[in-house]
């Protein structure tokens, strides 16, 4: 179990050397509003199991909510956190298109609120939990309805005053606009202005454009001239006081909007901290579906998390490669990423530019997402653990001003994962022990390796080391990790492979590089036959300890099956016994339950013998015989065949005594026979119909206007008055069939219904136009995704009656109409 305290990953530009910071910036551009970039913002890596999954899941559940028929509410998510703040002190007001917004999105989060019901409430319970903490503010929104409408303006009504300005306003307006209208047309007619002139505004005040050589002719004041002088904007003599009266109404309007809004504004005072509340959770839905979008983008899925520390990701895919090669011909090659208790380290080798410190990034890139609540790029078996914190040394931290250099900054990042690492830490490692001498590096990388293994702390560590591959081939919870190369081409794979070491191939990489041959010899007789086979040594090596271990493995496998039969077998020998015992206890009740029915009918008989003045004592003979024959039954332990023995026994008692227990029977009252114009079924049937001729053995009945001929051993007698009820109910159905073909509806609408309601509905319908032997229905469904289309074709694929299924013409709807035919 991890436990739950403040994780402290190292260095602090750890975002940045895995590249999560690059995550962090895709994320933000998937946000509908500064509320969610800011929570983007605030992400942080957490140890926490329980916030991790509830992170996974809320994302995980508006990533298949994006697929639903039914559109998610993802529109005005403005922030006005800033307006409410500012409307805190007494007499400050919002502005009118700040209210339209905040109606809109108080309107969002009544149709969040509103989604989330029926069976979406339990398909997204997390989301659903968020959902119903929302407040609805039914008064805010009947508040502002009074004074504003939709489109932002104060409403004529929301005052007396505010009315009575702006008839007024109306009114000279329209004073205004007759009077501009008449100088306009004189001064045409007098040439003072050109025939397609128009009136303009200038300064919310009505303009006449006339030429400059005619300004004097106009009466008023100038106000502007055009760019070329050549016109003058005159504002005539007869509209200034109009003007001037108008200006001071529109003053006065604005005083009395501004009276509105603080009295609107004093009524939004006391919800501002609900209301900031409110924009704080948006902010969650905002981040929530950002996250969502991205995990489509990437292809990411939830998988199972456990609270400990370990990682199996299969297939795993590094994003950023995914983004980057988004587009292009490249693509990124998954890798299995495993870390288990039994194999906590895994040392990464192969050639430069292979893909090791890819792999290794990757690693640590997706237990960072996962811990900060994003969805994975892996395979659907991938399984997850939760590491306290995460150390990492990628990269050259060299600096001129520390005095560090390469090598030291590398010691330094060793020295703070030995002082601070534990069980629960996850290290990544670039180029483990380089930088120095080689030989001296390598035995310094594979001490602190060792106690990296003592710490029994999880890491992927990358190296060139031979020394160190040999370490993880013989110590236990570490293991080797080949970046495959291909010989042939001399070109990397970029493929990991878990369980074996890899080569640098620096002999056959510098061939391709065009090395001269005399150079390269000369390198490898340098370096020894030794070294140059030590990586094969190596390989065989691991190779028979893979071979030996899953031999190792599959005997044990062996051995588990083996005792899971064992114990299967015990198990079905005890049912066995069980069951045997069961069926023996069983024939005994039943051969009781029949020696008593037989004793019942030989006392039967004996009493007609009796009843018949037979003798009293060949009745006493009968009785004793019997019920020695009963006790010896009940007293024998054997299995059926002896029960069937002492039957037969019984029988043959009862014949030697003259007593037919199978044929003897309660005397009934014979039946009249058959005869024309009784009401009779044939057996096994429910229709009833009427003989209408009859002989020895048949007789021909009549069903309605259908006549049979059926033998007479298979007719039951019935009463005339169940015949006529049958027929008042078939001259029912009858009329009932009939209205239904009135009233059936050649086409059916399904928007806006989801896929298992329109299914349903579906189903029935088609049903009932196949009863009523409709030829052709039309299924109205609409566009959209398309999910509900497919739904309802498959449907309609595994009907037999149905002849054909298509489209509807296009100028009557197109895919958005399914025409089914009937045989």
């Amino acid at each position: 179990m991890i436990n739950k305290e403040l994780s402290v990953n190292y260095p602090e530009n750890i975002e940045e050397k895995l590249g999560f910071d690059n995550i962090r910036s895709k994320l933000k551009t998937y946000c509908l509003s500064e509320l969610g970039k800011e929570l983007v913002d605030q992400m942080r890596f957490s140890n926490n199991y329980a916030s991790i999954q509830r992170w996974i899941t809320q994302t995980d559940e508006y990533k298949n909510l994006l697929n639903e028929d039914k559109a998610f509410p993802v529109d005005n998510y403005h922030d006005l956190r800033p307006m409410l703040l500012r409307l805190k002190p007494e007499g400050m007001f919002p502005e009118t298109s700040e209210v339209v917004m905040l109606r809109k999105s108080l309107q969002t989060m009544k149709a969040i609120n509103k989604w989330f019901t029926g069976e979406l409430k339990d398909k997204y319970p997390e989301l659903t939990k968020l959902a119903d903490s929302f407040q609805i503010f039914p008064y805010l929104f009947e508040r502002i309805d009074r004074v504003i409408t939709s489109n932002g303006r104060i409403k004529d009504n929301a005052t007396s005053e505010l009315a009575d300005i702006r008839r007024f306003l109306d009114q000279e307006r329209g004073r205004v606009s007759k009077q501009m209208s008449a100088i306009l047309k004189d001064a045409r007619k007098n040439g003072y202005t050109d025939e397609e002139s128009q009136i303009v505004i200038r300064d919310g005040r009505l303009m006449l454009p006339v030429k400059s050589s005619f300004r004097r002719k106009i009466k008023g004041i100038i106000h502007d001239e055009s760019a070329s002088g050549k016109t003058v904007y005159i504002e005539p003599q007869p509209i200034i006081e109009i003007n001037n009266e108008i200006r001071d109404a529109e003053y006065r309007e604005k005083r009395e909007i501004i009276k509105i809004l603080k009295e609107l504004a004093d009524d939004i005072r006391p919800y501002i901290g609900d209301l900031i509340s409110f924009y704080d959770k948006l902010a969650i839905f905002d981040f929530i579906r950002a996250k969502a979008v991205l995990a489509q983008s990437m292809n990411a899925i939830k998988i199972p998390i456990d609270n400990i520390p370990g990682m199996r990701y299969i297939k795993g895919v590094n994003p950023l490669l995914q983004m980057a090669f988004k587009g292009t011909q490249r693509k990124v090659i998954p890798n299995d990423l495993i870390l288990t208790k039994e194999n906590r380290i895994l040392l990464i080798s192969g050639p430069n530019a292979g893909g090791k410190s890819v792999a290794m990034k990757t690693s640590g890139l997706l237990q960072y997402m996962l811990q900060c609540g994003l969805l994975l790029p892996v395979a659907q078996d991938s399984e997850a653990g939760i590491f306290k914190q995460i150390h990492i040394d990628i990269g050259d931290d060299q600096s001129i001003d520390n005095d560090l250099s390469t090598y030291s900054s590398h010691l330094m990042h060793m020295k703070h994962m030995l002082k601070k690492a534990d069980a629960e830490t996850l290290i990544l490692v670039d180029e483990f022990g380089s930088g120095t001498e080689p030989l001296i590096g390598g035995a310094i990388a594979e001490a602190v390796l060792e106690k990296f293994r003592k710490l029994e702390l999880f890491g992927v560590i990358t190296t060139h080391y031979s020394n160190l591959k040999h370490y993880a081939a013989n110590s236990e919870g570490l293991t080797n990790g080949a970046m495959l190369f291909d010989s042939a081409k001399i070109e990397p794979i970029y493929k990991l492979e878990i369980g074996k070491p890899g080569s640098s191939f620096a002999i056959e990489i510098s061939h391709k590089s065009g090395l001269p041959i005399d150079v390269i010899d000369d390198a490898r007789q340098r370096a020894g036959t030794d070294h140059a086979n030590f990586d094969k040594h190596l390989r065989e090596i691991m190779r028979d300890k893979k071979y030996y271990e899953e031999k190792r493995s599959q005997i044990k496998k062996q051995e588990k099956e083996l005792e899971r039969i064992l114990s299967q077998q015990s198990n079905e020998l005890e049912k066995t016994k069980k069951i045997r015992d069961e069926i023996i206890s069983q024939a005994k009740k039943e051969a009781e339950t029949i020696l008593n029915q037989s004793n019942k009918l030989i006392e039967n008989t004996i009493r007609e013998i009796r009843e018949s003045q037979a003798e009293k004592e060949k009745t006493k003979n009968v009785r004793e015989t019997i019920e020695k024959e009963k006790q010896s039954i009940q007293q024998n332990q054997n299995t059926d065949s002896e029960i069937d023995k002492r039957i037969k026994g019984l029988k043959k008692i009862t014949k030697k005594h003259k007593v037919d227990i199978e044929n003897t029977e309660s005397k009934e009252t014979k039946e009249p026979e058959l005869q024309i114009g009784d009401a009779v079924r044939i057996k096994g049937q429910e229709s009833i119909g009427e003989i209408v001729e009859i002989n020895d053995k048949n007789a021909v009945v009549a069903f309605g206007s259908f006549m049979t001929s059926v033998a007479r051993n298979k007719l039951d007698r019935t009463s005339k008055k169940a015949r006529k009820k049958q027929e008042k109910n078939a001259n029912n159905a009858t009329s009932k069939l009939l209205q239904k073909q009135q009233a059936f509806k050649p086409g059916i609408d399904l928007r806006g219904k989801y896929v298992d309601e329109a299914l349903q509905l579906i189903t029935d319908y088609i049903d009932e136009a196949i009863m009523l032997n409709v030829n052709e229905v039309k299924i109205l469904h609409g566009k959209g995704n398309g999910i509900l289309r497919k739904a309802i074709r498959e449907y309609l694929s595994t009907i037999p009656e149905i002849t054909l299924f298509k489209d509807e013409h296009i100028e009557f709807g197109g895919a958005g109409i399914t025409v089914v035919q009937f045989k």
